[in-house]
């Protein structure tokens, strides 16, 4: 058997080389992933998904893109509404690349370039509106933002989906004003709602004087029927009769009332 000379060492390394340098243009990217590929510094295409070849030496992929919604938090600290409100927002935005060529050619960093442009734009937004509107209508704050970003990032191939409010941050002092208020306004509605029993009330005892005048033995029997509910709340024997109480009976009774029965009733009961 020959000996391998140390040409042919040399050769072998060279062709393992030469292998290791062209396996290395394999990739492969996921289903969402997509590949910015530039052959000698100019743009040539996107690659992928699955296993994609690029040249070595010649060719490069800078950047692998995911196409999936992203969702990105940020904040606006120390924003003044309209009305002079010191606040602090915190809000998500839902963004997804459309265009990874835009992407990767038209800005330097798709996701800090997004990230400002909505701090920026979710200001602008906020000091455009009232403070009471924010507090109650995050989605429209939310969905005006939303439009002026998507408008903003188009060029870069990037596409604004949503962006919600999740928290409205206000200082101590305002919070405590804003619970006063709340409560004050608890408290008027309590008045009201009183005031408004008391008006029915009222109605309905006009209606039940009206029936009472029209038909005095129903007065009479209501009389009685109070006297009644006192006899059984009181917790003594002694019960105080109002000398002007009309009595209960089809003839008419004379200005004593029922002082004058009760008269009547034990002077019976003497003469027996």
């Amino acid at each position: 058997m020959a000996a391998i000379s140390g040409i042919e060492i040399f050769l072998i390394i060279i062709l393992f080389i030469v292998i290791i340098i062209l396996l290395s243009g394999l990739h492969i990217l996921k289903e969402w992933e997509r590949g910015v590929v530039l052959t000698l510094g100019r743009f040539t295409g996107l690659k992928g998904p699955g296993i994609i070849y690029v040249t070595p030496i010649i060719s490069r992929m800078t950047v692998v893109m995911s196409t999936r919604i992203q969702a990105v938090s940020f904040k606006t600290e120390s924003t003044f509404t309209r009305d002079n409100v010191p606040l602090n927002v915190d809000a998500i935005m839902y963004f997804q690349i459309i265009d990874p060529q835009k992407a990767a050619l038209n800005v330097e960093n798709y996701a800090t370039a997004t990230n400002f442009s909505a701090q920026t734009t979710l200001r602008e937004v906020l000091g455009k509106s009232l403070f009471d509107e924010i507090l109650s209508e995050r989605e429209k704050i939310g969905e005006s933002a939303r439009e002026i970003i998507d408008e903003k990032t188009e060029h870069w191939g990037i596409k604004v989906s949503s962006v919600e409010i999740r928290d409205v941050i206000v200082p101590q002092a305002l919070q405590e004003a804003m619970s006063r208020q709340a409560s004050a306004e608890r408290e008027r509605r309590s008045r009201v709602t009183l005031a408004l029993a008391e008006v029915e009330a009222a109605q309905k005892m006009v209606e039940a004087a009206n029936q009472y005048t029209d038909n005095p033995t129903a007065f009479q029997l209501r009389w009685l029927n109070i006297l009644y509910e006192i006899g059984l709340e009181g917790k003594g024997t002694l019960m105080m009769v109002p000398m002007n109480t009309p009595a209960a009976g089809l003839a008419p009774m004379t200005n004593m009332g029922i002082a004058d029965t009760i008269k009547k009733a034990m002077g019976n009961t003497d003469s027996s």
